[in-house]
């Protein structure tokens, strides 16, 4: 018999979900409802003085050059940094999945990272391949690679890049070992009976019975590339040199803060949230047609 919860109280549910819905709506829907109305402000960078200049702050950031440069950057970003997350998680989850001495100990180890924030990552990462003090540096200068992503921008790029993506690998190693447990072992020792080889199983079984949570994981690390990179990107590159790391959500920060431009500021984030609305979108209206529930 299936135990259901009684409420006697009528008022009781809605004080339960209360504080959630107080978190929500102080900390995400009041902040995207401010950031709407100051788009379409020009205010002074003290808030002295206010002007309503309907759409001028959006044509302005659209008629930017280098804004499209940035839109350009932070999807390239996004892309490598989900792919090779997801392709690193995948494959040591199925590594770690293995009936192995240590698998715990090694589990454990694999998940530690995901505790670690994004400035924190990026100065650790900085540390590592700093032209003139990190180790990683020394080692590739003597295997003969001019490593400087100080004046470099495609080896800043591929510094970020790496950074992000070894930061959110724990995330998805997670979801990836529990999705792998959970395939009974009775379907994959059906196939290998039937002659099945481990490659032939893991793409004709494993990989179907994985994407309602590679699905999951697709659109969590496109929204993570496009917002939560900031922290690594403000402490390795400041989006240098050169804006060769500039994406669009520290665009974002810089013209905003930085450059005193609120207003356009607002308008960017709005766009922002706009781009990965629309993305998300995209995603559940297409690739979820290839997900086998």
């Amino acid at each position: 018999m299936q135990k259901q919860s009684v409420f006697h109280s009528r008022l009781l549910p809605y004080l339960l979900v209360a504080p959630q819905l107080a978190v929500v709506l102080i900390f995400f829907y009041w902040p995207a409802v401010q950031a709407v109305i100051q788009s379409f402000l020009l205010q002074d960078a003290f808030g002295l003085s206010t002007a309503f200049v309907w759409l001028d702050n959006y044509r302005d950031v659209l008629n930017q050059p280098d804004y499209f440069d940035a839109v350009v950057r932070t999807f390239v970003f996004s892309f490598l940094i989900a792919l090779s997350s997801l392709s690193l998680a995948l494959l040591l989850a199925v590594m770690a999945d293995k009936p192995l001495r240590g698998s715990a100990v090694y589990r454990t180890l694999l998940i530690w990272p995901y505790a670690i924030s994004p400035p924190v990552v990026g100065v650790l990462w900085v540390f590592m391949l700093n032209p003139s003090l990190g180790i990683i540096a020394h080692g590739l200068r003597a295997i003969g690679v001019d490593w400087n992503p100080l004046l470099d921008g495609n080896q800043a790029a591929a510094l970020i890049i790496l950074a992000a993506a070894w930061k959110q690998i724990s995330y998805n190693f997670l979801f990836f070992l529990a999705g792998l447990q959970a395939i009974p072992s009775s379907v994959i020792e059906a196939a290998a009976i039937d002659g099945a080889r481990p490659a032939r199983r893991f793409w004709t079984i494993i990989v179907p019975l994985l994407s309602p949570t590679i699905f999951f994981l697709v659109v969590v690390n496109i929204v993570y590339a496009f917002f939560d990179t900031f922290g690594i990107i403000d402490t390795m590159t400041r989006g240098g040199p050169a804006n060769a790391t500039e994406t669009l959500v520290y665009k974002v920060y810089e013209d905003g803060l930085l450059g005193g431009n609120l207003g356009g500021s607002a308008a960017q984030s709005v766009i922002l949230m706009g781009i990965v609305i629309v993305l998300t979108a995209i995603q559940f209206r297409f690739v979820e047609r290839k997900v086998n529930y």
